[in-house]
């Protein structure tokens, strides 16, 4: 089969940087399905990984989010049978979704939403589930909270999804930041209460929120501590699903937690729950059908090819645009 893979941590501008090759098509496991993938989009996490790609390491298959059609299912396999379209983020440890097929265990997958095309379902579950684990396993809130969320970084893919879960799920007031007009129209429609600059982050959040916040999604995390101490109410919470050495001793007068959201941390260590993020997705399909989430695609390559991911990839390493990249066939 026909796949796209990363070798030697070049930069994207090199045609040498995702090449076209040719593998066997993957037998399933016990508890895999064979997904034909239709759609795959571009997160951080795929240009990081390729950056961080050696020349002495083999060809490495990237590729997270996807949506595709299942072709085999293992014998361990419940709920999902030969032709049905799926979606699903992946898993770290394994072979990636920039190819023709891929294996994916079915826990972390779940049927697409009905009324989405595979493109726009593919731009949905990584981003949708770093969100959900936020909202759930972190804040620890649901139908009837109540408080101040401030999305840092809004107009990114996990930033526009989070807005619009948040507000779907929970009864949370939502900022979110965002410098450039572009950005905040565009967190405006993902439905922000309201919107502070990210440029000075604590006089923006105040301005809109005298009497500070309760919890934070911060996407970048680096020389923001300070404000976080200071914006932040007592007993806070912080999810940060960025990287860094931080110090984060300012925020200990305040009993404010730091928490890192890593989506990939289920499967990647077999946890026995590893099922909510299945569930997760099931849960936000519903949602897409019933007109409550809508896709964050705001761009499409068709492409299915290494030039097609070199170009996502090129965009995505810009940080500047709003929601989604997609590639298609």
């Amino acid at each position: 089969m026909h796949a796209i893979a990363a070798h030697g941590g070049l930069p994207i501008s090199d045609p040498a940087s995702l090449v076209d090759i040719e593998v066997e098509v993957p037998a399933p496991a016990p508890t895999d399905v064979i997904v034909r993938v239709e759609a795959v989009s571009i997160n951080p996490v795929d240009f990081k990984l390729r950056q961080r790609e050696d020349s002495s390491d083999a060809p490495r298959i990237l590729g997270f989010d996807a949506a595709g059609t299942v072709s085999a299912v293992g014998d361990d396999v419940v709920g999902f049978a030969v032709g049905d379209e799926v979606y699903y983020a992946g898993a770290i440890n394994r072979p990636g979704s920039n190819a023709d097929y891929q294996a994916v265990d079915y826990r972390i997958a779940a049927h697409k939403p009905t009324t989405l095309s595979f493109a726009d379902a593919a731009a949905l579950p990584l981003t949708a589930l770093t969100a959900m684990e936020t909202l759930e396993d972190h804040f620890d809130v649901g139908t009837g909270s109540a408080g101040t969320l401030l999305v840092v970084g809004g107009a990114g893919g996990v930033g526009s999804i989070m807005i619009q879960l948040a507000k779907a799920l929970t009864s949370l007031n939502v900022i979110a930041t965002a410098s450039r007009p572009e950005s905040v129209t565009w967190v405006r429609a993902m439905g922000a209460d309201a919107v502070a600059n990210h440029h000075n982050l604590a006089e923006g959040v105040l301005h809109v929120a005298p009497e500070g916040i309760d919890f934070a999604l911060s996407s970048y995390s680096q020389g923001q501590i300070p404000a976080f101490a200071k914006i932040l109410k007592p007993l806070g919470r912080i999810v940060a699903i960025d990287d860094g050495n931080l110090d984060l001793t300012p925020l200990k007068p305040k009993r404010i937690s730091w928490h890192w959201e890593f989506m990939f941390s289920r499967s990647l260590f077999q946890t026995p729950d590893m099922a909510v993020q299945g569930r997760m997705l099931a849960d936000l399909a519903q949602l897409v059908d019933a007109g409550k989430i809508r896709t964050t695609a705001t761009q499409y390559i068709t492409d299915f090819s290494a030039a097609g991911l070199r170009e996502a990839h090129r965009i995505v390493e810009t940080q500047t645009n709003c929601g989604k990249i997609v590639v298609t066939r």
